[in-house]
């Protein structure tokens, strides 16, 4: 039977470093109870756990509200318990949001939403949720959940970009959050289609990420793309994403992130705001220049982005 209903896919990030520090039986008791609480908690809102996909859970709700609610729930309460989990055990979770019109057969469920839920809570960082726009317009006001445009991304399986946003479930400044459907539908389209590249080094190392390989994560805790294990980085500390031909650093931490551009004389302060990255320069994490911060340097190609003269 076809149905509208909101489709939520949670998954765990650092599941596979988590089996080759404890051993696959160790590894597997703890991903168990881990997608069994997961479980546990769709069902207390609502919702209704389709399956379990090794360190995945698909859930389906009949409503938009409630399922972005639970999201936020979830990760608030998962944000508690890691806090008193040995660091080796420690496991974030990503979440990915699609309402829609998907099939019930037998006790599973298929259909367009599975399928674009799956892909955003891919793309999604740790301890984010992804939500596609029929989400955030369904939803209406969500309490304790802010939703922030990220753009319109590439979904896998889907012939037109597609416009996410992000459910911002944290203590921030609502400044540049959306919670009314008229400011949903006045998203204007964006162009992702040239490509990008962004080079980080950090303690020796270089990376290099191309547009289509974002978002990248920035933090001490494990499973980040770029993880930076010093104690005045935050476990999730900053993002990096790729709108409209430009790199983004948004700052997701305790203690803010800056910035300085080789050109600038002066350190652009974030906290829980964003910057477009262009040319090159330097990111501080936890604390200013100068104070003894790890320093990250970048050098961004390919970016629309120029230095204003």
């Amino acid at each position: 039977m076809s149905t509208i209903s909101t489709v939520v896919f949670a998954d765990l990030t650092g599941s596979t470093s988590l089996y080759e520090t404890l051993g696959n039986e160790r590894a597997a008791a703890v991903v168990s109870r881990l997608t069994q609480w997961i479980g546990e908690i769709i069902q207390a809102h609502e919702g209704r756990v389709v399956k379990k996909l090794g360190d995945g859970v698909l859930g389906v709700f009949e409503s938009a509200n409630q399922a972005v609610f639970m999201a936020g729930e979830m990760l608030r309460s998962h944000q508690s318990h890691l806090q008193r989990w040995p660091e080796s055990v420690r496991m974030e979770i990503r979440l990915g949001v699609a309402s829609g019109e998907v099939l019930q057969v037998d006790g599973d469920t298929y259909g367009d939403a599975v399928n674009v839920a799956s892909r955003l809570s891919e793309k999604a960082g740790p301890s984010e949720v992804w939500v596609n726009d029929v989400t955030a317009v369904d939803a209406g006001v969500v309490p304790g959940i802010r939703f922030r445009k990220l753009g319109e991304f590439d979904i896998r399986g889907k012939t037109e970009s597609q416009m996410v946003f992000l459910a911002e479930w944290r203590d921030v400044d609502a400044t540049d959050m959306l919670t009314m459907q008229a400011g949903l539908s006045a998203a204007a389209p964006l162009n992702d289609s040239q490509l990008g590249s962004i080079r980080i080094s950090w303690n020796g190392a270089t990376l290099e990420f191309s547009s289509d390989e974002v978002p990248v994560q920035i933090g001490r805790a494990n499973g980040m793309q770029l993880c930076v294990p010093d104690p005045r980085v935050s476990r999730v500390h900053a993002r990096i994403d790729w709108h409209q031909g430009s790199f983004t650093l948004t700052d997701q931490s305790s203690f803010g992130t800056w910035v300085l551009f080789e050109a600038g004389e002066t350190a652009v302060p974030l906290r829980r705001d964003s910057c477009l990255l262009h040319g090159s320069g330097k990111i501080a994490l936890g604390m200013p220049f100068g104070a003894g911060a790890p320093v990250l340097s970048f050098v961004v190609s390919g970016s629309n982005m120029r230095l204003q003269r």
